[in-house]
């Protein structure tokens, strides 16, 4: 039992370090790809926050298997490179019993992915594309330049000459004011301050020593100057107010539960029924046409008394083909709908599994290794998680277009990188197995390969 907690207290610690790394790398990566979204929108650093945490979803789906993979090879490297394996091994602790309780704590890391992926990942995806339509519907903070009308304010254009920055004053103001059809207001003043309301729903401009030059644009004749030393006019400034919408769109594959998906499925096969019935019937009653009248079809020349009917009929042969190649094209579609929800449904549980089986590879390959480094083990982690994305890329796409069925898709990585661990495991176990990188040292140039020697016998 201490060699199970002292194991697993290897594991901790990289676990978690790997999954904070890996999730701020993809973040990173996340929020530079989408940055135009989010500046000079004025947005709160609580719709930020809620942004970013609602895209960690995705995120922690794929940070927890390769999180799990770094930290066994970081755990069992640094146990074989301290001896320690060897010495649990003289004392009678097989690599079998030293991966029990690794196997174990993957095990629940795998349930709790899998509960993650069916309850919190959906709803945090579903909350995220609503969050993003709504900032992506927000316009940009409002924008002034001296000596420039700014528009950005419906019904209404703003100009001032000059800025005092300091004391947020405008100088030279002039506004037009097209907010009421029937009459065109030109007011000009000497200074002024324009700023947002407490609820940023209104924008507020209070102007002094200044005078309106208000027309009639139904009667030209009327015109009228008013003077003012305080002048105050309020904006609707919604635009500029971020408001964020109540859920309620209707869900993608990748929004909802395997449960749900199961439901969706099920509708989609019983629509597919429905249409191969249908085309089932339009098959016959095209046959059918064939085989009453194949002479006049195949004539092509009807001259007789009856070539109208025979027209007629040509033309029901016609459109009933059509109707065929058109639900044909529906079933596909169809299928193509359900192999899309069951590439969901698999994959909810697929990478869950992968958990497991990347501790079965890296236990291994750890002992093998002899190192318990970051670098190797990121560099070993990322080498197996490429092989395992591709095939998990590659099988979606497949599946999609029908050419591989939707489990296979899914769960051929975790087949084939399980089967090779259990191959790894058991020829650990066997015999001592050491793998070293020094082939790589033959692609540094000489000056640097005589460096490194020189480095390791000092």
């Amino acid at each position: 039992m201490i060699i199970d907690r002292y194991i697993l207290k290897n594991h901790f610690f990289p676990f978690i370090f790997s999954n904070f790394i890996i999730i701020s790398v993809l973040l990173l990566q996340y929020l530079m790809k989408h940055a135009d979204m989010l500046i000079g929108k004025g947005l709160s650093y609580w719709v930020i926050g809620k942004f970013i945490v609602y895209n960690l979803g995705h995120l922690t789906v794929l940070a927890v298997p390769m999180s799990a993979l770094i930290s066994t090879l970081m755990a069992f490297g640094n146990m074989a490179q301290n001896n320690e394996i060897a010495i649990f091994k003289a004392s009678g602790v097989s690599l079998y019993r030293m991966l029990v309780f690794p196997i174990i704590a993957s095990v629940v890391l795998a349930y709790l992915l899998v509960q993650f992926n069916n309850y919190v990942y959906p709803q945090m995806n579903y909350t995220a594309k609503v969050l993003r339509a709504d900032i992506a519907q927000q316009k940009p903070t409002l924008s002034l330049v001296p000596g420039v009308f700014s528009q950005d304010v419906p019904y209404y254009a703003i100009m001032f000459r000059e800025e005092d920055q300091k004391n947020e004053i405008l100088y030279d103001v002039i506004v037009f004011d097209y907010s009421n059809a029937e009459v065109l207001n030109i007011i000009k003043a000497k200074e002024g301050k324009i700023y947002f309301s407490k609820d940023r729903k209104r924008l507020i401009l209070d102007l002094k020593n200044g005078e309106i030059h208000q027309s009639d644009n139904i009667y030209k004749v009327k015109y009228r100057k008013l003077i003012f030393e305080n002048h105050r006019i309020a904006m609707h400034a919604e635009q500029f107010s971020f408001q964020e919408t109540i859920a309620g769109e209707r869900r993608s594959e990748r929004e909802l539960g395997a449960q749900e998906l199961l439901v969706d499925v099920a509708v989609i096969d019983s629509v597919g029924l429905i249409y191969k019935k249908d085309l089932t019937e339009k098959i016959i009653v095209s046959m059918l046409i064939k085989n009453s009248y194949p002479v006049e079809m195949e004539r092509g020349n009807l001259d007789d008394t009856r070539s109208f009917v025979y027209l007629k009929v040509r033309e029901n042969l016609i459109a009933t083909q059509n109707s065929i190649k058109s639900t044909i094209q529906l079933i596909q579609n169809n299928k193509n709908l359900s192999n899309e929800y069951w590439v969901e449904v698999h994959k909810r549980y697929s990478l869950p599994v992968a958990c497991i089986i990347f501790v079965l590879i890296g236990a291994p390959l750890g002992t093998m290794i002899r190192r318990g480094g970051i670098g190797i083990a990121a560099g070993v982690s990322l080498f197996f998680f490429l092989i395992y994305w591709i095939f998990l890329i590659g099988g979606e796409k497949l599946a999609d277009r029908g050419l591989l069925s939707p489990f296979w898709s899914m769960w051929s990585a975790n087949i084939l990188l399980g089967v090779l661990g259990i191959i790894l495991i058991i020829k650990c176990a066997k015999e001592t197995v050491t793998l070293n990188f020094d082939f790589l040292k033959k692609l540094l140039p000489k000056r640097f390969r005589v460096e490194s020697s020189e480095n390791e016998n000092t």
